[in-house]
């Protein structure tokens, strides 16, 4: 039997901490790798996040309808040729603070009007009139009537007021008359606001939102220049404690 002497035992200890240190290096190089790719995932989810944050913000404002040289009455002929609107919208019906929400499809002339309310792409109801009869599925009552008859027919159909006088204010005409009171911006030759006097007192109160373009595909027979080009992105009607609001999503005419 060979005996290891004691130059040797040195010789092959200092090697194998040789191959330790070797060893060790490389794990710390991976470790070092791994906490360079870490930092760097993290350096890329933050720019990643900062863009999605830039492209989440709030759209630019849209480019407002300037119809300064048509006048009013001009305008209101061209309105008054339209027969039917047709729109999808998102509506909110709100009642004491309890909001029920869905998608609806409205058909409105100015003796009709045909809602179908969804949720989730099922039909969850239906509101037909036609000349002051009102059928419906649920049935509804009287203050759900008059908002998503009265309120949406003459949100719709604004200009269809009759026996008006016309009030120069700043930077609108005011259109009333016993009933009814419509302020259509100069600019715009679109509806602000409009209030409705019903025959119990009551007050439907309509307030519209920023103008939007029809769709080039809904506007084929329109001139560009006309006031029938644009209408109310959104729609607020309330009366008493009931608020519908609609958010239009396609809007079209029927002349």
């Amino acid at each position: 039997m060979k005996l290891l002497n004691i130059s040797e035992y040195k010789r092959q200890g200092s090697g194998n901490r040789g191959q330790e240190s070797e060893v060790r290096s490389q794990k710390n190089k991976q470790i070092g790798f791994s906490s360079r790719l870490l930092t760097s995932g993290f350096r890329v989810l933050a720019t990643v996040c900062c863009i999605l944050l830039v492209s989440c913000a709030a759209p630019r404002p849209a480019e407002m309808p300037s119809h300064k040289g048509v006048t009013l009455d001009e305008a209101l002929a061209q309105y008054r040729k339209i027969s039917t609107v047709n729109t999808v919208v998102a509506l909110e019906y709100e009642k004491n603070g309890t909001i029920m929400s869905g998608d609806a499809s409205l058909a409105v002339s100015p003796d009709k009007l045909a809602l179908r309310i969804y949720y989730l792409g099922f039909l969850q109801g239906e509101v037909y009139e036609e000349n002051g009869n009102i059928r419906s599925k649920p049935k509804i009552d009287k203050n759900k009537s008059l908002i998503l008859v009265d309120g949406l027919k003459n949100s719709l159909f604004w200009w269809n007021i009759t026996d008006y006088e016309v009030l120069d204010r700043n930077d609108s005409y005011e259109l009333r008359n016993g009933q009814r009171k419509v302020l259509v911006n100069k600019e715009s030759l679109l509806p602000v606001e409009q209030t409705i006097q019903l025959e119990d007192g009551d007050i439907i109160s309509i307030n519209y939102g920023t103008p939007a373009r029809i769709a080039p595909e809904d506007a084929k027979d329109i001139a560009g220049d006309s006031p029938l080009s644009w209408y109310p992105s959104a729609v607020k009607i309330q009366l008493r404690n009931y608020i519908v609001r609609i958010n239009v999503k396609s809007y079209s005419i029927t002349r």
